[in-house]
């Protein structure tokens, strides 16, 4: 840690993961430090989507929707096994927008950003369509059916760190950032590891405020900064409930209050529904659904579908907060969704804030990132010409396969290891891609896999997850790396974190500093 880092990064989440990719492959030395595990803020609870954001359409925000659905093809491309095409079903509803205003808005969302490997939008009876089944009969007749893709947002974020490792970063979770200051044109962060409370400061020319909900909080932490822009903080909650229908498409169903809710498949026997907007106050780590929301995404849902969703049906809640840019909107759900940066450079080394964004949009965010900080990083200057958009042609580990292949790569698991069910196997294929292999390594039978934790988790793939992915709880594998936790019982999550406190020190290093190439 006595080197000087080009760049510094707070926060592990989609952003900050993002730009410490796309800075490593440039060539710059990286640091990055997370206060808690990758994507365990709002990157990880978000609605899963791949999306230009339709509605953003009615906000005249076209700049932003362009950008996102060119952005979703190319995601899609470098990390199929996260990321995969989905059909949304929008019924038309007589008393909210017209159809026509529907399909015109839908036409711009097919060709504004370059659509090529997604099929385009389509007129639907709902009286014949087996899409029409689901809903209320009678209600609705017509309707449009429109493209977006699905994303696993968790993993997408931890194949963007360890893309990051690969090309030299050096990732520390559990580390927080506890001051920041300024001295002869070198930042100096000093972090705390959360486990040890052992404390160490590195240095690096520029410095990135990816803190999030928390992006107020690290300006505060002794910059000298006085930020002119303010985040405002918007809470979004989903619910998740048995599976509602057999077929394959999501819903994107109207509210007269103008808001819309997805209905998405989910984790095979599942269904998502989100999401909420309403601002919030208080402490990010401690947002939660509220008995309000809940209501709120079952009576919305319920004005759709034949048979109601009511709040007993609901098996698992998540709430997350968006830091948004505040322009001022008088209603969250009309606060802008595109990012705003905020460079510093009093002093004379840069520091580089960020507000906003969303999924769909990271890897833009990250070459605007470093396109402002370009003239203060000699090795992204000198590499700019080669590097210019390298991320959007590199697969995310383990996307090196078409986007068709996922199915074939299954069938290719099965046949290598004939002991895998056919569940087994397809889960390891959506989660690590090529890479599914080295978890499974030269494993002849399903006790080659060692302990057996329930809904096919084993030992050998909890070794991978923390010595390739930073995983260092059970939390961190059954709801980030995985969303097994939706099928393991309390005390079964428990016997992983048993397994974990025996067999690993939690404060050894080498779990969470995964640096180097795998």
């Amino acid at each position: 840690m006595g080197q000087v880092f080009d760049l510094a990064i707070i926060g592990g989440g989609v952003n900050g993961c993002g730009i410490a990719r796309d800075a490593a492959g440039r060539g710059s030395s990286v640091f990055l430090c997370e206060m808690n595990d990758l994507a365990s803020g709002t990157s990880s609870w978000s609605t899963k989507l791949v999306h230009g954001g339709l509605r953003y359409l009615e906000y005249y925000e076209f700049r932003l929707v362009r950008e996102a659905l060119i952005e979703r093809e190319i995601l899609w491309q470098i990390a199929p096994h996260i990321i995969r095409p989905l059909r949304f079903v929008l019924p038309h509803h007589a008393g909210l927008r017209p159809a026509w205003l529907l399909r015109l808005g839908l036409a711009m969302y097919d060709y504004i950003g370059g659509r090529k490997l997604l099929p385009p939008t389509r007129t639907l009876d709902l009286v014949r369509d087996e899409v029409g089944q689901p809903l209320v009969p009678g209600r609705y007749t017509k309707g449009f059916e429109y493209s977006d893709c699905f994303v696993d947002d968790a993993r997408l974020v931890v194949l963007t760190a360890r893309d990051a490792a690969n090309r030299g970063a050096v990732i520390r979770t559990r580390t927080r950032a506890v001051q920041i200051r300024q001295a002869d044109g070198i930042w100096h962060v000093t972090v705390e590891d959360k486990s040890s409370g052992e404390r160490s400061t590195i240095s690096a020319r520029a410095l990135v405020n990816a803190g999030g909900p928390w992006v107020e909080q690290v300006l505060s932490f002794g910059a000298g900064v006085n930020p002119r822009a303010k985040v405002r903080l918007v809470q979004g909650s989903h619910i998740v409930v048995r599976k509602l229908y057999d077929h394959d498409r999501a819903y994107m169903f109207q509210n007269s209050d103008g808001r819309i809710v997805f209905v998405i498949p989910y984790q095979d026997d599942f269904t998502l529904i989100g999401t909420t907007d309403r601002d919030y106050d208080g402490d990010p780590a401690q947002v939660k659904a509220t008995p309000e929301e809940i209501k709120y995404l079952c009576d919305s849902v319920s004005e759709y579908l034949a048979k109601p969703v009511k709040p007993a049906d609901v098996v698992w809640t998540y709430a997350g907060v968006r830091p948004l840019y505040d322009d001022g909107a008088s209603e969250a759900k009309a606060a802008t969704r595109d990012y705003v940066f905020e460079l510093d450079t009093a002093g004379g080394a840069p520091l580089l804030s960020i507000y906003g964004g969303k999924i769909t949009t990271y890897r833009r965010l990250a070459e605007e990132a470093l396109e402002r900080l370009s003239p203060y990083l000699c090795s992204a200057r000198e590499n700019e010409k080669a590097r210019e958009g390298w991320t959007a042609k590199s697969p995310l580990p383990g996307g090196d396969l078409d986007v068709s292949a996922i199915a074939a790569l299954t069938a290719e698991l099965r046949r290598q290891y004939p002991f895998l069910v056919p569940a087994h196997a397809r889960r390891l294929a959506h989660a690590y891609g090529t890479r599914a292999s080295k978890v499974l390594g030269n494993a002849k039978s399903f006790a080659d896999l060692g302990q057996s934790f329930g809904a096919t988790l084993t030992e050998s793939e909890v070794r991978y997850l923390m010595a390739n992915e930073w995983a260092c709880t059970a939390d961190d594998i059954v709801w980030r790396r995985s969303k097994l936790g939706l099928r393991l019982s309390a005390a079964e999550i428990a016997a992983i974190d048993d397994w974990i406190s025996a067999h690993h020190d939690p404060t050894e290093r080498p779990l969470r500093e995964a640096g180097g190439r795998t």
